[in-house]
Formats: C-alpha cells, structure tokens, sequence
C-alpha cells in the first residue's frame, strides 16, 4: 500500500527531474512518437533528468575488463521497464578516453556501437588511446564512450544455455540432409527458446531496440551532453535509425555504417532471408579473388573449381571432423568471415590452401573452441543470447515451421552458403516464450540534422538496399556508397574518400550538397608463395583485432 505522502513526495521528484532534464536536452514530446507508448515517453524523460543529475563517477576500469588508463569506466542506471521508471533498474556500463586536443577543440562526447544486436562497444576508446590512425582527428575534438547495452557484458547480462555446451564442437551439419535432420534442429531450437526464459525471463519483455534506445538517450544526459553524438555499426545503424525516431530533436551528430534495412516489414525475419542471399553474393566474390591469386593458394583457377574444393572439405569434415572438433556448423562459422571482411580474405584463403595441401592444422588451430577460457566462451554464450532476444522480442516471427521449411529450402537451392546456418540461428523467434513487439516505424523529419549514411554496394551482412532505405526515411540525410565493394564496417577502412568525408563531418558537420559514390577500398593482396607457410601456420594471427571490426551476426 503507498501513502499519500509518498505520492506526494514521487510527484515532486518527477517535477524536479523533468525540470532538470529540460536544462540539458530540447524537450521530447511525451507522444508516442512513432513507438513506444506515453508512459514509456514519460519514464525516459524521467530516467534521463535523474541521470542528469547523477552523472558519471569515472573510475579506472576494473582490472579484468582489459581497459588499461587512461580509459575509464562507470555506470548508468535505467529502469527496465520504461513504464515503470520507479520500479526496478539496471546498471548500464560504460566506459571514455577523454579527447586529446585542447578545450577549444573539444565538442562533446562521441557515443559507439558495434552491432549485433550482443556487442560489447567498450573497446571502442582504444581507437583514441592507440592512436588508431582513421580516428586522431576525431579524438582531438571527442570523448570516445563506449557502452554495454542492456544484457550484455557488464550490464545486467543474460543468458540462454550454459556457455561451456554453447562452444562445444562439433555441432550437427547445417544443411539438413533428411527430415529427421530437421526435426532435431527444430527440438534445438526450442530447447533454446525454453533455456533464454528460464535463464533469463525478467529481462526477455525488455530486451527491445527501442528500450536500448531510451538507454541511449539516458546515458547522453548522465554524460551532460544537450544532444548526442553518435557512430553505428551494423545493427547499430538500426539503433541509431529508432533513436533519432523517437528523440530527432536529441541528435547533434549521427554516422550509420552498413545499414540494416529498418522497414518494420523487413525486421526481422526477412533481413535474414535477405542476408541469404547478400552472403553467397560477397562469397562468390571472394572465390573469384582466391581463383584469380591461385599461384598463391592453389585451391583452382575458376569459382566453380575453388566452390568444389569447399564442398570436398565440408563433405570431408562431415564425415570425419578436423582434429574431432571441426565439422561443416565450424567451418561456416570460420569461413564467413570472408564474405564479412575484406581483411579476412588473406587468412581464410591461407588456412583452406593449408589444408588443400594436406596440412588442416592452421583450420584445426583456429576452428577449435578453447574449452579453459570460461569468461571468453560467456561472453560468446551471452552475445548469441542477446542477439536472439532483442531480434525475437522486437517482432513478431512466423510460427508456422512450414513456412520456415518453404522459404529456406527455396533459398537454399539458389544461395546455399548461409541459408540453413542462418534458418537455425533464428529459429528460437518461431517458439519465443517472452512477448514479441511491433517494430516501430522508423523515420524521422522535424527537428533532425543531416544524418551521415555510409554503406557499401556488396555487403553480405547488410545488403546496400538497407543504407538507401534508411536514407528514404531520414530527411535530410546524406548517402555515401562505395561502390563495388562489400566488406562489413566501412568506417573502420581506408579509404580517402569517405575518410575525410567523416572527419568533415565529426568535425565540422559539413556534409556533402548532394549524395557520394566513391570507388572502392584497396582489394587484399595475396601473399606472394614465399609468404605462403608462414601465414598458414598461424591464421588466427593474421586477422585484425575484434574490437576493430562490426559484431559478427
């Protein structure tokens, strides 16, 4: 039973908050907006004026995070059900590298993140503190925040199957060979459904883009920023795309990279059917590169003599795993990495020609989960699940397995890499034990500024039509494309022509009269033979480093 004095006393609270709130940000009409609901619009404004006037206590890291100083760290409280902004919270971590130019060069705090959904961003900083050569001038005029977003890491994380059974290899071979193959990664899937609830059934009704939205806006008023300076990647693009929906008159500055296509049509189930065939698209590419360097990798001169050596060493790992761990499940898993990353062709090339040449060491090496490192197979385990509960909770799936059958053995017979790989991922949506939403609808005109839209012609992960989608719906936006190209994370390349185009715009908020192609990044260079063995023996060494890349999904 609450007291009147304890209404009372809430009400002026939330008075004082508002009023706080107001000091720091334009006010936010408690409409809907597109999504959400009154109360969600008002316990956002709450949160967000509490925030205010809480801050940030910057700290050094705790020393099993790996964020060495000058990189700090703190939290952000944020309710977890934004109808009920005085009901239960949760912590938000999150972590800065303090700009490197002077007071004058200094325009705010520069907010990340990585995708997914189930990336961790807090590795972003060491773009500053490394001196990550795309990103000095940047670093000059930023704060570079990174965060956890609502269930993953360090921020009230969740979980779905016990992380140790979540790595272990090999799994059963994706492409289903009978009926019975399929009833069993049918049994999986809902098993895993069942697993997310039991494990983590508080947090699943929450577990929505549009809350880690009103996260996002809570931590730019707990950094004291008026309005938000932002980079997406991946599926923070669609992040991004919800924020300046329901808060245009919150975004200073806005970067989306490889732009997931947001239409509510397209979220989620037909993105994936959709990265299906953007996939095979960029792997076909990548056997082009291979066949056309075969004096270096010797694995065929022509695609389809490259695609016949993938198919004799997934029906080889099939039959008898690489050094018992390496099945077809852990070689696509491997392999995809080309189709995502340019920077990814050189090793996979290396490590299949290794194995060509009677050598599966360096796929072993590389594919074999390392069943010691408990934290690290967690923070696998705890990014698939958040992955699965943001993409089953924010829309609502098809439950009909005939459907899932119809479309995916249509795909399959056109675009074979990913497809049934892909249907497995997802198929927890389709037996989901936590409330699906309707996705909002995305677009913003008042109150917005020129959004950046950075995307690539041949993404395999977000295909181009999501980039031009977006740009559709954001007035005012401005679209780069680079052409012919497709890996995965434009932003973090080199390549002139966007990259002063991005210091143009962090810096200055100058943005182009008009759209911008520009030409490709450099293609990878194969090694010369020499090189060969050297890089075969140790793959894993040769790719970039993770906190460098898009979230993997």
């Amino acid at each position: 039973m609450t007291s009147k004095a304890a209404l009372g006393s809430a009400a002026f609270s939330i008075t004082a908050a508002l009023a706080a709130g107001l000091l720091l940000a334009p006010p936010a009409s408690a409409a809907p907006n597109r999504g959400g609901t009154v109360p969600e619009a008002l316990g956002v404004q709450i949160a967000a004026a509490r925030a205010a006037r809480a801050g940030i206590d910057w700290k050094d890291c705790p020393a099993d995070w790996g964020l060495a100083a000058p990189i700090q760290c703190g939290w952000v409280k944020v309710p977890l059900d934004y109808a009920k902004p005085f009901g239960k919270s949760i912590d938000i971590a999150v972590d800065r590298a303090v700009s490197t130019g002077t007071k004058e060069e200094r325009q705010g705090a520069l907010v990340y993140n990585p995708g997914g959904p189930g990336g961790s961003g807090l590795r972003f900083p060491r773009r500053s503190t490394t001196n990550s050569p795309l990103w000095v001038n940047t670093a000059k005029a930023y704060d570079f925040v990174g965060f956890d977003p609502r269930g993953v890491g360090h921020s009230a994380p969740i979980s779905c199957i016990d992380p140790q059974e979540f790595v272990r290899a090999p799994k059963a071979d994706p492409v289903p060979d009978t009926e019975a193959d399929k009833t069993a990664q049918r049994k999986l899937a809902a098993e895993y459904a069942d697993g997310c609830k039991e494990r983590s059934g508080e947090m699943l009704p929450h577990m929505t883009t549009p809350n880690s939205a009103r996260d996002l806006d809570v931590i730019r008023a707990a950094l004291g920023e008026r309005k938000l300076n932002f980079l997406g990647v991946s599926y923070g693009t669609y992040l991004g795309g919800v924020y300046a929906t329901l808060f245009p008159t919150h975004v200073r500055r806005m970067i989306v990279d490889s732009v997931v296509d947001p239409s509510r049509e397209n979220i989620w189930y037909e993105a994936n059917l959709g990265q299906d065939v953007a996939f095979q698209t960029r792997w076909n590419d990548w056997l082009d590169w291979v066949a056309k360097n075969d004096a270096a990798f010797h694995l065929g001169g022509t695609r389809a003599a490259v695609e016949a050596k993938w198919q004799q060493l997934r029906a080889q790992a099939k039959a008898n795993p690489l050094g018992g761990v390496a099945g077809p499940a852990e070689l696509i898993n491997f392999f995809q990495a080309a189709p995502y990353y340019d920077s990814s062709w050189v090793p996979v090339a290396q490590a299949f020609s290794a194995w060509a040449a009677g050598d599966p060491q360096p796929l072993i090496e590389a594919i074999t989960p390392d069943m010691s490192d408990v934290r690290g197979n967690a923070a696998a385990e705890n990014g698939n699940a958040v992955y699965t509960a943001v993409e089953c909770t924010d829309a609502k799936w098809p439950t009909s397995w005939a459907e899932w059958d119809r479309d995916n053995t249509a795909l399959h017979a056109k675009y074979p890499f990913l497809t049934w790989s892909n249907a497995w991922m997802n198929l927890p949506c389709a037996t989901w034990k936590s409330k699906q939403h309707t996705p909002i609808e995305v677009g913003a005109r008042r109150g917005l500024p020129p959004v950046l839209i950075v995307q690539s012609e041949r993404d395999a992960a977000t295909p181009y039509r999501g980039g031009a989608e977006l740009h559709r719906r954001l007035a005012g936006s401005r679209l780069i494309t680079e052409r012919a190209a497709g890996s995965h994370g434009v932003t973090s390349l080199v390549n002139p022509c966007i990259n002063t185009r991005v210091d143009a715009y962090l810096l200055h908020g100058k943005v182009d009269a008009r759209d911008v192609v520009c030409d490709p990044h450099a293609t990878p260079v194969a090694p010369a033979p020499a090189a060969a063995r050297s890089l075969a023996e140790d793959p894993a060494a040769q790719f970039p480093p993770r906190e460098e890349l898009p979230v993997l999904r």
